[in-house]
């Protein structure tokens, strides 16, 4: 037996070394007993370490005998990439399976501790020269740990994020007249006095504060705050809904949740979930149908003017009826920006916060409840349910929907100069007072943008309804702002003869309009006009809506619109065949609308 052979390491030791041992026979370029005597002899360090230099490799696939299913693979990849330390033999072979002796195993762990002293060597002189700067980053990374500890202790939550919005607007209407007919004496003192009390200037906020609680990553608990300052302003919808804007606080008026200026009240609030990858459950005591939508129908919506036209050109179907309710969203999966099919169904009762508040009572002096007033499934429970169902591409959208309008549930019409106490969305939906009016409402939407935003060609969207009602107790008002008697309507447009109504928009919007971030836009359209009455009369109704607008995009959270409307004929009392009274209005209005977002 040879010098090697008689060296080799005991079992265990080679069992430590097994990672270093499969790489250790490429420390000879010699092979058989002869050879290894001749290195033993020598005890040369520095021959050595040449010999290693001129046989090292840089990968583990230089050895045509390795494989990667070896199971010492990985730790000779990690000796040969990471450390330089390992040499095979001239022929291209490691030859993992020759045994090997101490001399061997005590060059090559010299040759690697030779390596990883240089990498030691070299952090050191890299710490010492980057002395300061480590020293300054110890000292950033300490007070940050100060930091996130203190935020953590007096943070509000780890759960929720506080976002705000404010939306100021200066700015004021001027009223004209428009074919005052036969009732001329009444058309001009109504416009001196709407003048007189609505045209001057006005300065108004909205304040929104956002509760976004998240507990899975998924979820959304969502609630809403807000405050502002319309009532009693013309951009609240004074004399005529069809000024109003859509910053304007619902709160500001009867129907919203107070009707005192500057006080805070719950806006929304409702609970957002997925249940598997295509379907979304949305439930609340505060939500809205138009936030339920499968699909939003239009690309415009940069910035939000006149209400009339933030319902896609259907006020009957998106008459954003809020309320208690429910809700399920299902989007097809689809590939991140591939064309998709999508649907959603809500039901949405803006009474449902009280069940009954009915106070007749019977011969025996017990209240009489038939959930005339509230609930959710009750009489009075203005129950809307509203189905879409849609197709969206890269470049284009297409919609459908259909609302259905329960017992209670008001359809105001949004030119009407007419009272509406019980209004379920104020100056959104259609025009006529009484709670015992159902109806079917269905929309149209189809919308294009452009693939490169710029100043020539905009997005195009439009949107049709048409709504149908079954009227049964309606009663008219006893006037209207422009004093005509209950009995001057009966006589054009009998209220309890309006069989169905209709409206338009078509909007556009260039986004990056001359200068990156900015946005121009311009809607048109019809808000709802009668088109049928029962009483086999022919409707000649019609009113229009404009608005322009251009919105700065100072920084990202400030943007600064000014922003122009026209409204024809807005209180749409519309004539009938036998009558020659029309006692329209022409409105201007210009403001300056500022956003900061916090």
């Amino acid at each position: 037996m040879n010098l090697f052979q008689q060296l080799l390491l005991a079992p265990a030791a080679l069992g430590l070394l097994a990672p270093i041992a499969a790489q250790a026979a490429d420390v000879s370029s010699l092979s058989g007993a002869s050879a290894a005597s001749a290195y033993s002899a020598q005890q040369d360090t520095d021959a050595f370490r040449a010999w290693q230099s001129q046989n090292q490799v840089t990968s583990v696939a230089q050895f045509s005998d390795v494989q990667p299913t070896d199971w010492a693979y990985q730790a000779l990849s990690n000796l040969v990439e990471r450390y330089g330390c390992v040499a095979g033999y001239p022929d291209g072979t490691f030859k993992g399976k020759q045994a090997l002796s101490r001399f061997e195993a005590a060059a090559l762990l010299n040759a690697c501790l030779d390596r990883v002293t240089e990498v030691t060597d070299e952090l050191r002189r890299l710490q010492k020269e980057f002395s300061k700067e480590l020293a300054v980053l110890k000292g950033r990374v300490s007070g940050l740990e100060a930091k996130v500890g203190k935020l953590e202790a007096t943070q509000f939550s780890t759960t929720t994020k506080l976002q705000g919005i404010t939306n100021w607007s200066l700015g004021g209407v001027g009223f004209g007249i428009q074919n005052a007919g036969t009732n001329a004496s009444n058309s001009v003192n109504s416009t001196n006095l709407n003048n007189a009390k609505y045209g001057g200037t006005t300065f108004n906020y909205d304040l929104r504060l956002n509760l976004s609680t998240s507990f899975t990553g998924k979820d959304l608990l969502y609630t809403r705050l807000r405050a502002g300052n319309f009532l009693g302003s013309a951009f609240a919808g004074t004399p005529y809904k069809a000024m109003t804007l859509d910053m304007s606080t619902p709160g500001s008026t009867t129907s919203g949740g107070t009707s005192l200026n500057d006080v805070f009240y719950l806006d929304r609030l409702y609970y957002r979930f997925p249940a598997g990858k295509e379907l979304t459950f949305m439930v609340g005591p505060k939500m809205r149908n138009t936030e339920a939508l499968a699909i939003t129908p239009f690309y415009y919506g940069d910035v939000s003017l006149l209400d009339v036209f933030t319902v896609w050109g259907a006020p009957g179907a998106y008459n954003k009826a809020t309320g208690g309710g429910a809700a399920v969203i299902w989007k097809q999966n689809v590939k991140k920006g591939k064309p998709f099919f999508a649907g959603s169904v809500s039901v949405i009762a803006p009474n449902s916060f009280s069940a009954d508040t009915n106070t007749s009572t019977a011969a025996s002096g017990v209240a009489l409840s038939n959930n005339a007033s509230g609930g959710i499934f009750g009489n009075g429970s203005a129950t809307n349910l509203t189905i879409q169902t849609g197709y969206q591409a890269d470049q284009w959208k297409a919609t459908f929907a259909w609302r259905y309008g329960g017992c209670g549930q008001q359809v105001n019409r949004q030119g009407s100069a007419a009272g509406v106490a019980g209004e379920a969305c104020p100056g959104v939906t259609l025009g006529w007072n009484g709670t015992n009016v159902d109806s079917n409402n269905f929309a149209l939407g189809l919308a294009w943008a452009p693939k490169k935003n710029g100043t020539i060609v905009p997005s195009v969207s439009t949107g049709w309804g048409y709504s149908a009602y079954n009227q049964t107790g309606i009663s008219a008002p006893a006037t209207t702002s422009v004093g005509v008697s209950s009995a001057g309507i009966d006589n054009q447009l009998a209220i309890g003869n309006i069989g169905a109504t209709q409206s338009w928009t078509v909007a556009l919007q260039w986004k990056d309009a001359f200068v990156k971030g900015n946005s121009a836009g311009m809607a048109v359209g019809q808000p709802s006009f009668v088109t049928s009455l029962r009483n086999g009369k022919t409707a000649q109704d019609g009113n229009y809506a404009w608005e322009w607008w251009y919105k700065f995009q100072v920084t990202d959270n400030i943007s600064v619109t000014p922003a122009l409307f026209y409204l024809s004929n807005p209180s749409s009392a519309g004539v009938n065949a036998s009558a020659t009274t029309n006692i329209g209005a022409n409105v201007f209005g210009g403001l300056v609308m500022a956003q900061f977002k916090f």
